[in-house]
């Protein structure tokens, strides 16, 4: 996998290709105003009984909403209280300054139904700070793995480093990633201690801050793209700014030494063009299609993508295709989750196949599972419908492309 770093009019944007394939795309706007992750010292506003929920100053200039279902606070005896099971205003009241994480992005333009009706930062007390192998949550009193680590044979490795690293040392509160395997256990150590040291920072900060504000910003384009795709085997980082250099080797110093030497910078006939480094690598074109309703499958199918207000349809098409229909619906499949990860759709998604068999049915299943691992975000596989729709649902963590490229004015 090669990953390109580019930015334009002050936007940042993060490409992975894996043999000039697009596989990953990540921007950051110019005028994002809260990036995902990103951790608020909040105070409370107000109490919505109606929508269960509370208000939240983050800065003075920015308000969120915390819903009860994301409360967290500790008790007397030092555990973790979830909420939900009380209405909201019994755990919070107005004028409580408490840490809050963003779990949405948000840009004051947005008009994505994503974000909520009231076009708010979705806010959770339950923080989480990403690492490359490892997530900290500091609220949490046990170690586990990823859900997304499907794989048994995986799990099992994964959870023999666990034990090894929970016999050798105080190791709690961590969940950890697909990207653990086949990892050393001293650098594991080495990311768990650094992951507490910015928690710790965190904390103090809190403690001498008495006004809402921003404590630390959330991973960008470039953190996001090198965590996700942990698990590859990153030949290149190219770069052309010297800028951008320093931050991945800043970034890469602390959470994956081994890309240290991985980061190259780019000399470009014509570095002013903007996305130069995208266009000398050919994928601007890929990132265009990106915009199309349709997608035209290798073999000759098409898919055609539409959006609604309450969904996203995906039509799998046979056209000039000859292969069976399992054959035409398991590459679509894998098109269409790579759709679906590229463009950064999100909601529900109802992908209607070609009829086939309902023994086949499984074997389609199985193929969207392995495809759909691939995704960063949080991605359900519900099954298929009575008239043979495979129904999916993801949760994205930032706003679709489509409204990212739109806020960059590009």
């Amino acid at each position: 996998m090669d990953i390109l770093i580019e930015e334009s009019e002050g936007c940042l944007w993060a490409a992975a290709l894996i043999k000039g394939r697009l596989q990953g795309l990540e921007i950051d706007p110019l005028y994002e105003e809260i990036r995902w992750g990103s951790i608020f010292h909040a105070t409370v506003k107000s109490i919505d009984s109606t929508r269960d929920a509370a208000y939240l100053d983050l800065d003075g200039n920015h308000t969120g909403i915390l819903f009860n279902k994301d409360i967290r606070l500790i008790d007397e005896d030092g555990n973790t209280v979830k909420g939900g099971e009380k209405a909201v205003g019994q755990y919070l009241q107005s004028g409580d300054t408490i840490l809050v994480q963003a779990k949405t992005a948000f840009i004051s333009s947005s008009d994505d139904p994503y974000i909520g009706e009231s076009k708010l930062t979705e806010l959770s007390m339950d923080i989480a700070i990403q690492g490359r192998h490892l997530i900290y949550c500091p609220l949490m009193d046990k170690n586990r793995l990823s859900q997304r680590v499907k794989d048994k044979k995986l799990r099992t490795q994964i959870e023999t480093m666990l034990q090894a690293l929970e016999e050798s040392e105080d190791f709690t509160g961590f969940i950890l990633r697909a990207a653990a395997a086949n990892t050393q256990t001293d650098i594991l150590r080495r990311e768990a201690e650094m992951l507490g040291a910015i928690w710790n920072q965190i904390e103090t900060q809190q403690d001498e801050e008495s006004a809402p504000g921003l404590l630390i910003e959330g991973p960008d384009a470039i953190q996001r793209i090198l965590s996700d795709n942990a698990t590859q085997h990153i030949e290149t980082i190219e770069v052309v700014t010297m800028d951008h250099f320093t931050h991945i080797e800043n970034w890469s110093s602390v959470f994956a030494p081994d890309l240290m030497t991985k980061i190259t910078p780019v000399e470009l006939s014509d570095a002013t063009e903007d996305l130069a480094l995208f266009h000398e690598r050919d994928i601007m074109g890929q990132i265009e299609d990106l915009f199309q309703t349709y997608c035209i499958l290798p073999s000759g199918g098409n898919l055609i993508i539409q959006h609604t207000a309450a969904l996203t349809s995906i039509d799998v098409n046979k056209g000039g295709d000859n292969n069976s229909h399992l054959s035409t619906n398991l590459e679509a499949a894998t098109e269409a989750i790579r759709q679906i990860r590229l463009r950064n759709i999100g909601g529900v998604i109802m992908i209607d196949f070609i009829n086939m068999k309902k023994k086949e049915q499984e074997t389609l299943r199985e193929k969207i599972e392995i495809e759909a691992a691939k995704d960063p975000c949080t991605v359900q596989i519900h099954g298929f419908t009575g008239s043979g729709m495979a129904e999916i649902s993801r949760k994205r963590r930032t706003p679709p492309l489509h409204k990212r490229i739109d806020w960059a004015n590009l």
